[in-house]
């Protein structure tokens, strides 16, 4: 049976068992998501739940063996089924990390980390863990420790599934990340960040980029809480705005970024991954200033065109190859 016709196969039986159990329940869908992730984790029903819908997990549960599935089958009928509970959900900050891009900022995790023998990274804003996972999956190192935070419980949870049901090594922490972390400095940080004002005046102040007049972008707050939880020349990989060096606050970044980090990269996505051009992002690649530090004598610059561009693409990808080669890799 083709991948394909395996995530179709998952993503029925996770939507209908999860669909019977917010029914019986009344649980909204993501939350009966996390019972059906748990239940199939844990391979057991719970035995408070009525005779019918035991009946009926059962019989859902049957046609499908975790074990027998790959880590990216388990995800991407995940993903569906998280799709689809967020447009019930309708909130804003439920949104998903396009599966284009999770993946490609996985190739780019794999290229900074192919000298490493063992990988830690950390996720700020790791949401339902999509594109945490997504990257792990092109991790080809054996020991890979990760560490998450999120501040959503529904989203917590959906992560913590998702990690398990792949069988990834996942820390996750329930709070806000601007707060201090109970966690030790990583290689790399990934975040999707949220856009957006942080609320916590006071907490905000604790850092460079807070802006004194009003509330202070969310997004430049945890990109300065990702750099502090790297190593000394450590890596952050961002999905930031296309905006971000222009907005009212971007002199406050930038004199942040100026004495902290050396710029990578700066690579644009495709606008039509996006729903309108003013919520078009970049990929912003970070390296935390230390002894170590490689600064490359140009950055990695590039304008993605669309992912079915399998030519432009292509063309793409052998330049940033050979930046990796030239720039990156040369005093290895």
């Amino acid at each position: 049976m083709s991948s394909f016709n395996e995530v179709e196969k998952l993503f029925v039986s996770m939507d209908n068992s999860t669909m019977a159990i917010k029914d019986k329940l009344d649980l909204p869908y993501l939350d009966a998501l996390v019972e059906t992730g748990e239940n199939l984790f844990f391979q057991e029903i719970p035995k408070e739940y009525d005779k019918e819908l035991i009946n009926v997990l059962t019989e859902e549960y049957k046609k499908i063996n975790v074990a027998e599935f790959g880590k990216e089958e388990l995800r991407k009928a995940f993903q569906l089924t998280v799709l689809k509970g967020m447009q019930e959900a309708l909130q804003p900050h439920h949104a998903m990390t396009p599966d284009a891009v999770a993946l490609f900022v996985g190739y780019l995790v794999q290229k900074f980390t192919n000298q490493n023998e063992r990988v830690t990274l950390l996720d700020p804003v790791v949401g339902s863990g999509n594109l945490l996972t997504a990257v792990l999956n092109q991790l080809k190192q054996e020991e890979c420790e990760a560490f998450a935070v999120e501040v959503d419980e529904t989203l917590l949870r959906l992560a913590w599934v998702n990690a398990n049901i792949q069988k990834h090594k996942v820390e996750l922490f329930h709070q806000d990340v601007v707060k201090p972390l109970y966690v030790e400095p990583v290689d790399l940080v990934l975040a999707d960040l949220p856009v957006g004002y942080y609320p916590d005046d006071d907490g905000a102040k604790e850092y460079k980029v807070f802006q004194k007049e009003g509330h202070t972008y969310a997004h430049h707050l945890i990109m300065e809480q990702s750099i502090h939880y790297l190593k000394d020349a450590g890596i952050g990989i961002f999905i930031v705005p296309n905006g971000l060096f222009e907005s009212e606050q971007s002199e406050l970044l930038q004199a942040w970024m100026k004495e902290s980090v050396n710029i990578l990269g700066l690579l644009q996505l495709p606008e039509n991954l996006f729903k309108s051009k003013t919520h078009a992002k970049s990929i912003l690649i970070l390296q935390k200033q230390g002894e170590d530090v490689r600064k490359p004598k140009q950055a990695m610059l590039a304008d993605l065109p669309s992912f079915s561009n399998k030519t432009g693409l292509a063309n793409v990808m052998g330049q940033i190859n050979e930046w990796f080669k030239t720039e990156w890799e040369r005093e290895k």
